[in-house]
């Protein structure tokens, strides 16, 4: 809440330079990694920032609680600005290094040059004027923010801005000013450390709206339309975030269980599921008997609603990923329908529950 003393420290963590792939990542072996770009009618501009909350504690090392945020914008003019890469070159190493460990069935290290891999966010660029809704997203257990990019550079680009979240601790890399850190998870989490990767992602976003206004591009937020969506324990943490904090008006849920506290959803949601994912039964026994508007993915798997959807389909075209692999990240359906789906049913909602003005 506002009476949380909190700290934003730095609100472009690098500077440009940081997000800039290097010579050698851009002709590496990873350049025919491609994001989808983004269908509106706007260019999106992106800042990243880092947030520490010194009253909190890190449940996983101690110390201050850190975070790290990525925020897209409908941007003026993107011309003489440089588009930021996926991940930056010290956490493309690392995550390198993770990847087939967090998702198996990913390339081994050296197979891929993940720090070649570009938004098409523009580092710094100029924002759209206008007083712009916003979305704060909080990814899937072991994932990092960048895993979130395509649907929100879409989001961003029909003028909404879009605050990605970073939760230290469980995501398998977080590049923050004080160094990396890497993930505790090694495999799936149990019940208590689920309970604990909830409860501390809650937090954080609870933080993070306290932070908005002071945020760089608060002059272009309006934060009386507040939405947040989320992936897995992403999407548990953004439905439990609205069920207890009233500035969040709407919530996408995208395949998250929602079994750990009763009766957590009170405000208008979208619960979002694919038709493979092997946790189909938990899923619909927690949202049973819940509102919202109730959409299902066909012929696709968990992580289809992130950027993983895109990139695990050229991974198997380059050969680097077995159809069996890429049918339990992704599912079997073709990439672009499932993007497309997913982009409609996520836009759609909060174009309806926060009345999007372009």
């Amino acid at each position: 809440m506002t009476s949380r003393r909190t700290v934003l420290k730095g609100t472009l963590f690098g500077g440009a330079a940081a997000l800039l792939p290097t010579a050698a990542s851009a002709s590496g072996g990873g350049s025919f990694l491609r994001l989808p770009a983004p269908s509106g009618p706007y260019p999106v501009g992106m800042r990243t920032v880092h947030l520490t909350d010194p009253v909190r504690s890190d449940p996983w090392v101690g110390g201050v609680r850190e975070l790290m945020l990525t925020v897209l914008y409908p941007a003026r003019s993107v011309r003489g600005f440089s588009r930021a890469p996926q991940l930056t070159p010290a956490e493309a190493e690392v995550f390198a290094a993770y990847a087939p460990h967090v998702r198996p069935g990913l390339p081994e290290p050296g197979a891929v040059d993940w720090g070649a891999v570009l938004t098409h966010g523009y580092v710094g660029a100029p924002p759209l004027p206008g007083r712009r809704p916003v979305l704060v997203y909080s990814p899937g257990g072991g994932d990092s923010r960048t895993l979130g990019t395509t649907l929100a550079e879409d989001l961003a680009s029909h003028g909404r801005v879009v605050v990605l979240v970073d939760h230290p601790g469980d995501a398998s890399q977080v590049e923050l000013p004080t160094g990396m850190r890497t993930t505790v998870l090694t495999g799936p989490p149990d019940p208590a450390t689920f309970r604990t990767m909830v409860d501390t992602r809650i937090a954080d976003l609870r933080l993070v709206l306290d932070r908005l206004g002071d945020l760089p591009l608060a002059p272009v937020m309006d934060l009386g339309r507040i939405g947040t969506y989320g992936h897995s324990a992403g999407g548990t943490a953004a439905v439990y975030a609205a069920h207890r904090d009233r500035r969040i008006g709407a919530v996408a849920n995208l395949e998250g269980y929602l079994d750990l506290y009763p009766t957590p959803v009170d405000r208008p949601s979208l619960l979002f599921r694919t038709d493979g994912f092997e946790g189909a039964a938990r899923i619909e026994s927690s949202w049973a008997g819940l509102p919202g508007r109730r959409v299902l993915l066909a012929d696709a798997n968990h992580w289809a609603f992130t950027d993983y959807g895109s990139l695990v389909a050229r991974l198997q075209t380059a050969g680097l990923v077995t159809p069996t692999a890429r049918a339990a990240l992704i599912g079997t359906g073709d990439p672009v329908v499932a993007l497309a789906q997913v982009r409609a049913r996520v836009g759609a909602f909060f174009a309806r529950h926060h009345h999007t003005r372009a």
